[in-house]
């Protein structure tokens, strides 16, 4: 409702613009007259009395605005003092409701030198009359689309052929000017599920919109002329760069002459697609003659301008072999190696690397060993966390890798071998635990173990099942007595019925339902969900190997339907059931997850009771039970097992892991089978759940958080104990 009157039809976006023509009081200030303000200054004005946000690297004072807001107050406090575009664009803001914003504009936001600046000074350079204009227009989510049109930008500006570009973001600039742009270009990214970048749906929202409305005049870009660059992944099959498609097929609907036909770029060709495409852009304003003519056929220019100005990546992309179509590309592009050794992996050949866990540097100096530490017995200060392939099927929410490794659905790289893979992998962690030495508190005895590797942990990043020569892979690290925990997302069936044995498998939940799955994994297949229940009835036949179903708990995504889960339980019957609470790993323009969806570990506690009584309810004609075995409060991570572990009084979940390689050698020799029962070995109390110590290994020394915030809180949870009572005996019972 309006007032008084209904509205059979919800309004469209040129009906809520021309609303807010009608009711805006002010006119947009001149953006040369704004005071400049840096993040630190508006970040002090967080409270009802006074109170500052930032959109699109322009200041507002909404103090007189709180109390107006239509979603109330708590919604604009709970962004104050800080960058709140993201938040403003997902809910699709109305033009009314921007034009609004404008009475309570205050100044902008400072540049910091390195960040912008350079765009921003281009930006800003008058254009003369003899001089043509361009705008360039960027809708991005990880910050590649803005990057390429800042490359664009400078490289127009600098070329002196009477031609004078700005770039703009399609969330701050006014869709209803575009009739007034004589040449366009625009630059979008596609995000999940086929969808623009979240800052720029509005504008999306709007081209469509006048394409449908009746009253918008269907040549209403006639004098306009564009162009449409998309980013995206191939690999999303009828969703690859469809945020560029709709683009495309809006302008042309309009009426705009396109001076050139759709262009797409899918991650790892992005470089070297946007090269040759920058060119000519350059050649058509360069030659005047050809601006009405069709120009989709034009060969790529060369020696027009010095294209080093396009940046590091343009320069390494030009090196690269293209002319050899029988050569398979690497997974590794310069750019993706230049990033993922700047987080910190040592990477190996092409597709694979290494990197150095933080519990192997905790327990290099006695202060406590990882979550598998307590569940399965492995020295964590001998553990070496690698993969054979550093691509995945999925593009997870909760992903701590801020989705910086390539994806694909099937092998279509150049492959390494295993024994080079393994060899350099082993290498590089050596020379990742030299640097340990002569660190403070690092124990000599443990410093010089730690270069003998005896456990691999196959979870680095990536899908490690996708490397076609994994089962070689295991085989040179068993027969180097290095045991194997193999992880992978469950969308391979095939190569786990295929798999040989290897020390412990898992398979990722991070979801019960089939909707669920899809909005936090993410996953590049359509049949996700029928590769999901065909790894899990897979990893059922797996009797060589223990195997294990692994859940990330994130709260108000994955927590809700016990009984689903249950369900999936029921289908692959594992052995141990591993639940994390997720790790929150700083704010990501890949993911919107933030510190609050991270469980308690008394949460995670009490979904895993729930998880084993109800599967008891629902299945008691099923032979097999499940209790809770084991925990590790430190990484907020409990461990359920099957109880034919639980033998003569006592839980079993830890490895024999000598015992397993001579079953291993036995069946590589005989094929003599064997089961995970045949190598589990006894666990000690102190990792039992329930345990005073919650999994930490009493030999260890406990480092805490200095501070007073950190006193407080372990007073808080010595009362809430007190409160409560006795929880260990408690829990204990429960077992």
């Amino acid at each position: 409702r309006t007032g008084d009157i209904e509205l059979e039809e919800p309004l469209s976006s040129h009906d809520w613009q021309n609303m807010g023509a009608a009711t805006a009081t002010t006119a947009e200030p001149e953006s040369k007259n704004l005071r400049t303000f840096t993040e630190e200054e508006v970040s002090r004005h967080t409270t009802p009395g006074d109170c500052w946000v930032i959109l699109h690297d322009k200041v507002y004072n909404v103090t007189e605005y709180l109390e107006r807001h239509p979603g109330g107050k708590s919604v604009l406090l709970r962004v104050a003092g800080r960058d709140a575009s993201e938040e403003f664009e997902k809910f699709e803001h109305s033009g009314s409701a921007r034009k609004i914003a404008e009475k309570y504009l205050i100044g902008k936001v400072c540049k910091v030198e390195g960040k912008g600046s350079t765009n921003e000074a281009e930006n800003e350079r008058p254009v003369s009359e003899n001089v043509r204009e361009l705008v360039i227009l960027y809708g991005s989510q990880k910050g590649t689309g803005e990057h390429l049109a800042g490359n664009l930008l400078k490289v127009v500006n600098q070329s002196g052929q009477g031609v004078r570009a700005r770039m703009v973001s399609m969330s701050a600039f006014d869709p209803e000017d575009l009739p007034k742009i004589p040449d366009v270009i625009m630059i979008c990214s596609t995000y999940e599920g086929g969808l623009p970048p979240v800052k720029a749906r509005f504008f999306h929202k709007w081209l469509s919109d006048s394409v449908n409305d009746f009253r918008v005049d269907k040549m209403m870009l006639k004098a306009t002329r564009a162009a449409v660059f998309g980013l995206g992944n191939s690999e999303y099959g009828e969703n690859f760069n469809k945020a560029a498609k709709d683009l495309d097929k809006s302008l042309r609907s309009l009426g705009a002459e396109m001076f050139f036909p759709l262009d797409k770029a899918s991650d790892g060709g992005i470089e070297k697609s946007f090269r040759p495409w920058s060119e000519k852009v350059l050649k058509y304003f360069i030659d005047r003659k050809t601006l009405r003519q069709e120009t989709a056929e034009l060969p790529a220019a060369s020696g027009l301008v010095d294209m080093e100005d396009l940046g590091t990546v343009m320069r390494k992309a030009k090196d690269e072999d293209v002319n050899n179509e029988d050569r398979k590309k690497e997974m590794l592009t310069p750019a993706l190696r230049k990033n993922l050794s700047k987080q910190g992996y040592k990477l190996i050949g092409s597709h694979s690397g290494v990197k150095l866990c933080r519990w192997t540097k905790a327990m290099l100096r006695g202060r406590g060993g990882c979550y598998k530490h307590t569940f399965y017995g492995i020295q964590s200060y001998q553990c070496m966390e690698t993969t054979p392939s550093l691509a995945c099927a999925n593009k997870c929410v909760f992903c701590w890798r801020h989705h910086t490794n390539p994806v694909g659905r099937d092998w279509k790289w150049a492959m390494d071998d295993p024994k080079l893979i393994i060899e350099g992998a082993i290498s590089k962690h050596q020379q990742m635990i030299k640097t340990m030495r002569g660190v403070p508190g690092v124990k000599p005895e443990r410093f010089k173990e730690a270069f003998n590797v005896r456990h691999c942990a196959l979870s680095l990043v990536g899908e490690p099942i996708m490397y076609p020569k994994i089962n070689e892979f295991l085989k040179l690290l068993h027969e180097r007595k290095i045991s194997s925990f193999l992880v992978t997302n469950a969308q391979f069936p095939d190569p786990i019925k295929n798999l040989d044995p290897c020390t412990q498998l898992y398979v990722s939940i991070d979801a019960a339902t089939k909707d669920t799955l899809k909005a936090v994994d993410r996953p590049l297949f359509n049949d996700f969900w029928e590769r999901f229940i065909a790894s899990l009835t897979a990893l059922k036949s797996k009797q060589f190997t223990r195997s294990v179903y692994r859940l990330t708990l994130v709260k108000q995504w994955n927590m809700q339907d016990v009984s689903a889960y249950c369900k999936l339980l029921a289908i692959g019957l594992p052995l141990l059931i591993e639940i994390k609470a997720v790790t929150f790993c700083g704010d990501s323009k890949a993911s919107n997850l933030t510190i609050k969806n991270t469980p308690y570990h008394t949460e995670v506690c009490s979904f895993g009771e729930e998880i084993c009584s109800t599967f008891a309810k629902m299945y008691p004609e099923v032979d097999r039970t499940y209790k809770l075995a084991c925990e590790h409060e430190h990484s907020n991570c409990i461990l359920i097992a099957d109880t034919r572990l639980f033998v003569e009084g006592k839980w079993h979940t830890w490895i024999d892991y000598p015992k397993f390689h001579s079953l291993y050698k036995e069946w590589l020799e005989s094929k003599k089978e064997f089961t995970a029962f045949d190598y589990m070995a006894e666990t000690p109390p102190w990792a039992v759940y329930g345990a005073r110590e919650k999994g930490f290994d009493p030999v260890e020394t406990r480092v805490r958080k200095r501070g007073k915030q950190a006193r407080i809180n372990r007073a808080k949870r010595s009362e809430q104990k007190v409160e409560d009572g006795s929880t260990n005996d408690t829990r204990k019972e429960k077992i």
